[in-house]
C-alpha cells in the first residue's frame, strides 16, 4: 500500500509530474491508513536467572502470551509477514510475530511447551558453531528438528554470531565482506543440512550493521532483522527490519502492551540511514509519508539522554533530532513515537547509532 505518483514521460508529461511533487510537498496531510503494520517480538533466554540483561522472566513470558490471545491477536509467521511486506500486501489487524534469537537451551526447556500448546508459530534464529559444538546452553540439533516439525522456523544468526562491522587488523574489504558472506553461507548450508529447507532470513548478529554489511547482506537474498525497537509496514527497510527486544527489564505488561499495539511510522527516508557513526551526536533527517498520525506531538527520546527537541524542516513532513550531549563509544538509540489520531496507539520509530 505504498504512496505512489506514477510515471511520466519526457515532455508535457514531465510538467504534471512536477505538479504532483510540489502537491505532495506542500498540501496538507492525508489519511494513511496504517493496516499494514505488524509487530515483531524478539526474545533470547526463558527463565534463566543468570542472564537478567536478555532473560525474560516466566511469569512475564506467560502474561505476554495471555495478553496476546485474551485481545484477539494474531501470531503469524515470520516468512508470511516478509512476503506480504514485499508485495505491498494488507496484513491482519493485530499481527504480531514471535523470534528467539541465539536458540537458549531455555527455549526448549521453558517456552516450546508454552507455545506447542497454543500452536503459535515462532522463528528461531541459530548460530550453528555453538549447536555443532555441543555447548550445554544451547539447543541441539534433534531439538531443532523437534521444534520445526512442530510448527516454528529455523533460521539464520551467521556460523559463528561475528561482530559484523568489525574489521580485522589488515582486512581489506573485500577480505572482511567476503569472511562475512562465507560465515553466512556455512550456517544456511549447516541448516538446511540438519533442519531441511529454510526462509533466508537472517538476524544481525547484536543487532549491528552497517551500510556496507547491509548490502551484502540483501545482495545474498536475505531479508534481514535488527533489535532496534518499532512496528514495521509498507516502508520498512528490508535490510534492516526492526523488532521490539524483551527482556526483564523490557518486559513488564504496561510497556508490551504499548509495543503490541504499535504501528509503523511511515518513514520514506532517514539520513544518513548508516548507523555506523564517528559522530558522537548524529544528526538524523527523517521523511514522512502521508499519516493521520498526531505529528504535532512527535517525541524523540535519546538513549540515556531523555526527550530531545525536534526541529521541523517541512512541517508534517520533514523533521531533524540530534543528541543533546554526547553520545559514548557503543550502541544507542533515537526511539520516535507519536499517538495515532484516536490516542489508542502509537506509531513507533527507532534508530539505532554504533559510536565508534
Amino acid at each position: 500500500m505504498g504512496f505512489t505518483m506514477g510515471e511520466g514521460r519526457l515532455g508535457k508529461c514531465s510538467a504534471l509530474l512536477m505538479l504532483m511533487v510540489m502537491l505532495w510537498v506542500f498540501t496538507p496531510v492525508c489519511t494513511w491508513a496504517g493496516t499494514d503494520s505488524a509487530v515483531i517480538f524478539m526474545y533470547h533466554r526463558f527463565g534463566d536467572a543468570r542472564f537478567s540483561s536478555t532473560n525474560i522472566r516466566m511469569d512475564q513470558f506467560k502474561a505476554h502470551l495471555a495478553y496476546l490471545e485474551d485481545n484477539g491477536f494474531k501470531v503469524a509467521p515470520l516468512n508470511e509477514v516478509v512476503a506480504a511486506l514485499k508485495k505491498g500486501e494488507e496484513l491482519p489487524d493485530k499481527t504480531v510475530v514471535l523470534t528467539m534469537d541465539d536458540a537458549y537451551a531455555s527455549l526448549y526447556d521453558n517456552a516450546w511447551p508454552l507455545l506447542k500448546e497454543k500452536g503459535w508459530p515462532f522463528t528461531v534464529f541459530v548460530s550453528t558453531d555453538v549447536v555443532d559444538h555441543h555447548y550445554k546452553d544451547y539447543m541441539t540439533w534433534d531439538q531443532l528438528r523437534e521444534i520445526s516439525e512442530g510448527g516454528a522456523q529455523v533460521a539464520n544468526h551467521t556460523a559463528s554470531h561475528p561482530y559484523m562491522i568489525k574489521r580485522f587488523d589488515e582486512e581489506t574489504q573485500i577480505q572482511w565482506l567476503g569472511r562475512l558472506q562465507a560465515d553466512i553461507l556455512k550456517a544456511q548450508g549447516r541448516l538446511e543440512e540438519e533442519i531441511g529447507t529454510c526462509p533466508q532470513l537472517l538476524a544481525y548478529p547484536y543487532g549491528e550493521y552497517n551500510t556496507q554489511v547491509a548490502n551484502m547482506v540483501s545482495e545474498l537474498g536475505y531479508t534481514a532483522f535488527g533489535q532496534n525497537s518499532g512496528a514495521v509496514g509498507t516502508f520498512t527497510d528490508l535490510r534492516a527490519i526492526p523488532r521490539f527486544p524483551l527482556s526483564e527489564r523490557y518486559g513488564d505488561m504496561k510497556a508490551f502492551h504499548m509495543k503490541a499495539n504499535a504501528r509503523a511510522l511511515p518513514v520514506v527516508s532517514e539520513t544518513p540511514w548508516n548507523p555506523q557513526t564517528l559522530e558522537t551526536r548524529p544528526e538524523l533527517e527523517i521523511t514522512l509519508a502521508p499519516t493521520d498520525a498526531l505529528l504535532d506531538e512527535l517525541s524523540c527520546y535519546v538513549s540515556g539522554q531523555g526527550r530531545v527537541e525536534i526541529q521541523w524542516v517541512i512541517p508534517g513532513k520533514r523533521f531533524k533530532v540530534q543528541a543533546r550531549d554526547a553520545l559514548s563509544v557503543g550502541r544507542h538509540k533515537y526511539n520516535i513515537t507519536v499517538p495515532g489520531k484516536d490516542r489508542s496507539i502509537y506509531h513507533w520509530f527507532s534508530r539505532q547509532w554504533i559510536v565508534r
